[in-house]
C-alpha cells in the first residue's frame, strides 16, 4: 500500500509524527475510496496516537506556516490546501461512549485499535500507517477489505450497539449501499429496523444530508427501497410510504406507487443530474394516496393528484429544511406539470395544446419531457414504444411552435400598466379578464404573438365589454 501514499504531503505528515514521537494514520473514506479507485479522494482523516492539534501545528510549520483552524471543543484541527485541493484533518485516536438522549459521545483518549473500534463501517476502519518503520502498512482488524471485495455494509461491533449509539449510522449505511452499489448485511438491516425509533434524536439536517447523497447516486432506489423497508423513511417522508401497497376492489387494483415512483427516480437520474428534477420524481405521485377513489364501473381514480401533490410540496420541504426559494417552486411547478405531456399526446399533439404546456413550463419544458417519459414504467415494451413515440410527436410540435411563436420566454405584448393608461382604468378585475384574454388568443393560436395583432385584439375584446380608450389612444 506504500504506493498509495506517492504524494509528497505523507511523507511529510510522517516525518512530522516521527518528530513528535506519535503514531499517525491516514483512516477512514480516503483509504476506502483509495482501494475502491474512485475518483481522488480530496479529505484526508489524519489520526494521532496523542494529540491531533500538536501534529497539525507541527505539519502546518514543515508547511512553511500554513493555516491551523482548530476546533478545541472537538479536539481536532484541520489544514486546507487550497493549490493541491486537499483538506487534512487531525484528531487524537479516542474511544467513545454514548448517553441514550443523544448522539454526541463521552470521548477519552484512547489506542489505535480504540479508534477503529469506533468507526461505523468495516470499510471505514482501514488505517495506513504514516511512521518510517512501518509506512504505508495497513491495517484491518475488522475484515474491511474483505468486505470491501464483496460488496458489503458492516459494522466492526455488534449493529444494535453501533446503530443505537449514533443513529445517523444507520442512514450513512443506506447511503454507502446506494452510492456504492453494496449489500447491508442481514444482521445490519435487521438492527436498522430494530433501532429506526431512535432516528428521532437526529437534526433534520443530518438527515436531509445522506438523503440528499442518496438522491445524488446512480441509482436512487436502491437506497429509497432500503430506507422504506428498514421503517427509516416513515420518520421524515411519511408522504411516500403512504405510496406504498396494491388495494383491489371488485376484482380492480391500481399498482404499488412506492416501486413506481423508485423507479420513476432512476429513470431521470440515469437522464439527468439535476438533483431537484429528481426531487420533482420522487415526490410527482405524492397526491394520489388523499385522492384515490374507487369508482364503480371505472375503477381506481386519482383526479386532481398533481394538483393536491404540488400543494403537498412546501410542507414537505418546510420539514426537511430545504430551500424554499427557487429549489421549491421549481419541485411545485413539476409535479403540478407532471402529466401534461401525456394529456398532449392523447389530443395528438395539437398547435394550441403544446402552445399551452410551452407557456406554463417555460425554460423547464425539457426537464419536464424528461419527467414524463421517465414516469414510463410498464413492462409492455409494445405499449412503452408506442407512448415514446407519442412523446416524440410532442416534443417535435414543441419545437415546432418555439420557433414560430417564441413562447419560452413568454412576455405579454401588452402589459397590464399600458391597458390601465389606454382605458383610463384604475387597478381592477378588468386589466386581469383582458390580460388573460390577450394570453388566452396566442396560445390558441387566434392571433400570433405580435403587438400589432395584439392590440387590434385588445381594442376588440374592451369594447365587447363595453370599454372606450381614451381618444389619444384610439387604434
Amino acid at each position: 500500500m506504500q504506493k498509495a501514499l506517492d504524494h509528497p504531503i505523507f511523507r511529510t505528515l510522517g516525518e512530522a509524527a516521527d518528530h513528535l514521537g506519535v503514531e499517525a494514520y491516514v483512516i477512514g473514506g480516503y483509504v476506502r475510496d483509495l482501494i475502491l479507485q474512485r475518483k481522488e479522494p480530496k479529505d484526508i482523516d489524519v489520526v494521532a496516537v496523542g494529540s491531533g492539534i500538536e501534529l497539525a501545528q507541527e505539519v502546518a510549520k514543515r508547511l512553511g506556516g500554513r493555516k491551523v483552524n482548530v476546533f478545541k471543543n472537538f479536539g481536532t484541527a484541520q489544514i486546507k490546501l487550497s493549490k493541491e485541493d486537499l483538506e487534512l484533518e487531525f484528531v487524537g485516536a479516542r474511544r467513545e461512549s454514548y448517553q441514550r438522549d443523544s448522539r454526541k459521545p463521552i470521548v477519552e483518549d484512547g489506542s489505535r485499535e480504540d479508534d477503529q473500534k469506533r468507526r461505523d463501517f468495516t470499510i471505514n476502519a482501514l488505517a495506513l500507517s504514516l511512521n518510517k518503520e512501518n509506512y504505508g502498512e495497513l491495517l484491518d482488524p475488522f475484515g474491511g477489505i474483505q468486505d470491501l471485495n464483496e460488496g458489503i455494509i458492516r459494522t466492526p461491533l455488534d449493529p444494535e450497539i453501533t446503530f443505537s449509539d449514533d443513529p445517523l449510522r444507520m442512514m450513512r449505511a443506506i447511503r454507502f449501499a446506494s452510492q456504492l452499489d453494496f449489500t447491508i448485511t442481514d444482521e445490519c438491516l435487521q438492527a436498522i429496523h430494530n433501532q429506526n425509533q431512535r432516528l428521532e434524536i437526529i437534526s433534520m439536517e443530518r438527515i436531509v444530508d445522506e438523503l440528499h447523497k442518496i438522491m445524488a447516486s446512480p441509482k436512487p432506489s436502491k437506497g429509497l427501497i432500503l430506507l422504506y423497508r428498514t421503517g427509516l423513511l416513515q420518520h421524515f417522508l411519511p408522504e411516500v410510504v403512504d405510496l406504498a401497497g396494491v388495494e383491489e376492489l371488485e376484482g380492480q387494483s391500481h399498482k404499488d406507487n412506492f416501486y413506481h415512483t423508485a423507479i420513476v427516480v432512476d429513470n431521470v437520474a440515469a437522464r439527468s443530474e439535476n438533483i431537484w428534477l429528481r426531487y420533482a420524481a420522487l415526490f410527482h405521485d405524492i397526491g394520489k394516496p388523499p385522492t384515490k377513489k374507487f369508482v364503480k364501473g371505472t375503477g381506481w381514480t386519482f383526479h386532481s393528484h398533481e394538483f393536491v401533490g404540488s400543494k403537498m410540496v412546501r410542507k414537505i420541504f418546510r420539514r426537511l429544511k430545504l430551500p424554499l426559494g427557487e429549489p421549491m417552486k421549481y419541485v411545485q411547478k413539476m409535479v403540478l406539470l407532471s402529466s401534461r405531456p401525456q394529456a398532449v399526446a392523447e389530443e395528438q399533439a395539437t398547435d394550441s395544446a403544446a402552445r399551452r404546456l410551452l407557456f406554463d413550463a417555460g425554460e423547464d419544458i425539457d426537464e419536464l419531457m424528461i419527467l414524463c417519459e421517465s414516469d414510463l414504467t410498464t413492462r409492455n415494451e409494445k405499449k412503452k414504444k408506442r407512448y415514446l413515440a407519442k412523446y416524440q410527436e410532442v416534443r417535435d410540435k414543441l419545437i415546432e411552435v418555439e420557433e414560430k411563436d417564441r413562447l419560452r420566454q413568454f412576455q405579454p405584448p401588452v402589459d397590464g400598466m399600458e391597458i390601465m393608461q389606454i382605458f383610463d382604468l384604475k387597478p381592477g378585475p378588468e386589466i386581469g379578464n383582458l390580460k388573460s384574454a390577450v394570453k388566452d388568443a396566442i396560445l390558441d393560436g387566434e392571433i400570433e404573438n405580435d403587438r400589432e395583432q395584439a392590440l387590434r385584439f385588445l381594442y376588440d375584446k374592451a369594447r365587447s365589454m363595453g370599454l372606450e380608450p381614451k381618444q389619444d389612444h384610439e387604434h
